[in-house]
């Protein structure tokens, strides 16, 4: 009986996965797959994540392949495919093409998400995910022509024309974040506070300032 329950909770939470993978597709999301947790045995003789490899340092939360650049698709029969291949897979939704992702700790981003409202300034798309952070999702700046306006999370760096700001991190191209309901390694799943829909996604730099302000004031 146990086992029953256990294989029907496995089920809906697999179709959950390609459901919102789909769903991130249709708004022109590109997704790719992403390694997973395995589950409650493989945990017990030592595995953190499906890679394998040993100290991963994002279990159940990178791509499952090298190539991810090149294999995100917003294609709605590949995305069904993978996930009916490997209905585990957590969702990763690759920056810098169709939006970017501003990342702050989950205290900063509830904070600035109060004075947002207050402000009557749109925040847009915002989860909790990574591990406690609040990731909004904002305009992409895949269209400046500059490349020195560009940098990117995996590069660690900063644009000489924006102060660095402790505790934020800017996801643009070579990047992805997590998407929901896709599994932490803390066990929770992602989630979103406010979900994306149809209408536009709000300008990074006007984001910006709140989200500077509160990372100051929440800093440990």
């Amino acid at each position: 009986m146990v086992d029953a329950v256990l294989r029907a909770r496995r089920r809906r939470a697999s179709e959950r996965q390609a459901l919102a993978a789909a769903s991130y597709a249709a708004l022109g999301w590109p997704v790719c797959a992403g390694a997973f947790l395995p589950d409650t045995q493989a945990r017990a003789l030592g595995r953190a994540c499906s890679c394998d490899r040993v100290g991963c340092p994002s279990p159940g939360a990178h791509p499952l392949s090298p190539a991810w650049k090149l294999q995100a698709t917003a294609d709605q029969d590949v995305i069904r495919r993978w996930w009916s291949a490997l209905p585990q897979a957590s969702i990763l939704l690759v920056t810098g093409r169709t939006f970017d992702v501003l990342d702050v700790p989950a205290s900063a981003g509830l904070l600035a998400l109060t004075r947002l409202e207050r402000s009557g300034v749109g925040s847009g798309p915002v989860a909790l995910s990574a591990g406690e952070r609040a990731l909004f999702f904002v305009s992409s700046r895949a269209a400046i022509v500059d490349d020195d306006e560009w940098w990117s999370c995996r590069l660690d760096c900063e644009p000489e024309t924006i102060p660095a700001v402790t505790g934020l991190r800017w996801h643009c191209k070579d990047s992805y974040v997590l998407a929901p309901p896709s599994r932490l390694s803390t066990g929770l799943l992602a989630q979103w506070l406010r979900e994306p829909g149809a209408g536009p996604l709000p300008d990074a730099l006007r984001l910006l300032e709140y989200l500077a302000d509160a990372c100051e004031e929440t800093a440990q």
